[in-house]
């Protein structure tokens, strides 16, 4: 299983997602199904951009778990 922590780094620099969007210019819809871990698929480029926004490797943002 893919896990995002797209909740904890939005957490620890006390954003939202209304902020996020409206800083990245991604979709609302795409970072609250990241945020709640819904998303079925995930751009390459929102990916790129939440990496750039947050100033981290993609290894933050997602994980590979054992289910």
């Amino acid at each position: 299983m893919i896990r995002c922590h797209l909740s904890r780094l939005m957490g620890e620099k006390k954003l939202k997602i209304v902020d996020v969007a409206r800083d990245t210019g991604i979709n609302r819809g795409t970072i609250t199904r990241l945020y709640q871990e819904t998303a079925l698929r995930v751009d390459f480029e929102v990916l790129d951009t939440l990496c750039d926004y947050f100033g981290c490797p993609i290894e933050d943002i997602l994980e590979k778990v054992q289910d």
